[in-house]
């Protein structure tokens, strides 16, 4: 009898891992393809070369080591997608800074928290987006504002310089446009040439089922080759031009965008500050773009979008498509209308920088909708089951990833990162999948109770942690069910306390400007028990099950 091969898949060696900084990437991009576009932003009037982007990135990082920053410390930036993110954390690369992403849907409690998990000592940020005051949540942290500069808040003691973006003087806050006067380049020179490929230079927020968020430590090494990898999984070369309108604070946005772009010469194209169906479109065409970013209900608003038709696509040919599963008419509908014959499907987490899987450009349409491709160069993957056994080909196991990609750590959490990464290297991604004979990899579940809404992580913990905030809240269990538009939606079940009226308005309004908007419950139940084993285990599945036939709910079909 033949005995099953192991589930464990090594990606190939060559090319080599690339052996720069993140600084020294775009240093080569501008003696490389310094005329050419690299950054356009119709919305702001801007259109960078690699050249133009690499000098406004050191008289920026300058400017930030003059206010007294040094490698090392945290800059965070809160602001939507706009050039100077961009230009931030180039900047901010160059001068050994870690950039703090921070979700510009965050509202005051996260931004607390992320701002003081991580001791933030500069904040960029930008007036506002979608109705929230950024300038106001911040003042509501930090009164101390109105005292002028530098910060010295008592609730966020680390942080010293908030530095505004646009035309508007704020009191307490530095103008983006003036960090460049007097600035040094000798002091940066002296510092770049220090820096290393294997230092810390970025922070990225992600929940965890204890529900407080961890900061994912990625070094330059991490995200640069990543970037790199991605890139060319799509064959990118110096004529590609990049419509992305994916957020800019994931990995989505600034390292399969931005240094994919930084190292394969190819332009960054951002539509606009936010995700909007007509002006993708429309940037899409006037730029002649070759590549699209997105996840799957990013491309349906496209496809559906009554205007479709007006926009020339011809010259769109690959992009990437991840976050969710991929519905098989969706993918057909990409491949077709919008011309994206070489679009792929990518898989990965925050953690690992974060690629692990990538179909080829020439994949057949079923290993599209119905994979995530093929290990990337320079990992190893296996699926192992409960006891850390690495399951045969064709069966379940959680998938494990080892190599350059996987984090540094969590930010100042060793017991969590323990967890996470084993003593052999092993990131424990709390997926489950499936690998065949052929290497192919497929994502048929998770282990970790997260659901994924339109491409936004949301972690059922955390949400339950901040609803059990309410006084008339005795208990919450938040789940997904299943979603036509976003793939999935966040449901809640909530037991009010002994003679207490809840309605729904109440815990929406109680959600209102404290947590994300796409982690608010779109339903919400009150009941009185919840269904439990007889041990006393609660039974999330089984309430998903009554939500599902209650509401009439179906999954999107995919292969």
């Amino acid at each position: 009898m033949t005995v099953p091969e192991p589930a464990l898949v090594v990606g190939p060696t060559d090319p080599p891992l690339l052996p720069w900084t993140i600084g020294q990437a775009l240093e080569n991009a501008a003696r490389t393809w310094g005329g050419r576009d690299a950054l356009v932003v119709p919305g702001q009037g801007v259109r960078w070369t690699w050249a133009g982007l690499a000098e406004r990135a050191d008289r920026l990082a300058a400017g930030l080591l003059a206010l007294g920053l040094e490698p090392g410390d945290r800059v965070g930036i809160w602001s939507p997608n706009r050039a100077e993110w961009t230009l931030t954390q180039f900047a901010t690369a160059r001068a050994g800074l870690v950039l703090v992403t921070i979700n510009p849907a965050y509202q005051a409690a996260e931004l607390d928290y992320a701002l003081n998990k991580v001791g933030c000592r500069a904040l960029v940020l930008a007036p506002g987006f979608k109705g929230s005051d950024y300038v106001g949540l911040l003042r509501s942290l930090a009164p101390e504002m109105a005292d002028g500069v530098p910060l010295r808040a008592a609730r966020l003691p680390a942080l010293r310089h908030v530095i505004l973006l646009g035309d508007g003087a704020v009191p307490g806050t530095i103008p983006f446009a003036s960090l460049t006067e007097g600035a040094d380049p000798a002091a940066l020179a002296a510092v770049a040439a220090r820096l290393s490929p294997d230092d810390a230079i970025n922070i990225q927020f992600t929940s965890g089922t204890t529900g407080q968020p961890k900061g994912a430590t990625l070094t330059h090494r991490n995200i640069l080759n990543n970037g790199y990898f991605a890139g060319l999984g799509m064959a990118l070369g110096p004529d590609d031009r990049i419509c992305a309108p994916v957020p800019l604070y994931h990995c989505f946005g600034m390292v399969l965008g931005n240094l994919a772009a930084v190292t394969h010469g190819a332009c960054l194209v951002h539509p606009g500050e936010g995700f909007d169906p007509l002006t993708t479109l429309r940037v899409a065409a006037d730029e002649r773009c070759t590549a699209m970013y997105g996840v799957p209900t990013m491309f349906i608003a496209m496809l559906d979008h009554p205007e479709f038709d007006r926009f020339d696509l011809s010259t769109l040919r690959t992009g990437i498509m991840g976050g969710a599963p991929c519905p098989v008419t969706v993918m057909e509908k990409v491949l077709d209308r919008m011309n994206m014959r070489e679009v792929t499907i990518a898989y990965g987490m925050t953690e690992t920088s974060p690629l692990s899987f990538q179909t080829p450009i020439d994949a057949p349409l079923d290993k599209r909708v119905g994979s995530v491709g093929r290990v990337h160069p320079h990992l190893q993957v296996r699926l192992a089951d409960t006891d850390g056994n690495t399951v045969p080909r064709g069966a379940t196991g959680e998938l494990l990833t080892r190599g350059y990609s996987v984090m540094q750590g969590y930010w100042a959490d060793p017991d969590k990162t323990a967890e996470a990464v084993d003593a052999d290297g092993w990131m424990h991604t709390g997926d489950l999948a499936v690998i065949d004979e052929d290497g192919w990899c497929n994502i048929v579940g998770r282990v970790k109770d997260m659901v994924i809404r339109g491409g936004e992580n949301i972690y059922p913990r955390e949400v339950e942690e901040f609803l059990y905030r309410h006084p008339a809240i005795q208990d919450v269990q938040v789940f997904g069910v299943p979603d036509p538009k976003y793939g999935e939606a966040l449901c809640a079940w909530i037991r009010p306390r002994d003679g207490k009226t809840l309605t729904e308005d109440d815990i929406r309004a109680f959600c209102q400007g404290q947590i994300a908007h796409f982690k608010v419950p779109r339903y919400i139940r009150f009941v009185t028990e919840f269904p439990m084993t007889v041990t006393g285990k609660i039974q999330k599945f089984a309430m998903r099950e009554v939500m599902v036939a209650e509401l009439g709910l179906t999954p999107p079909r995919t292969a």
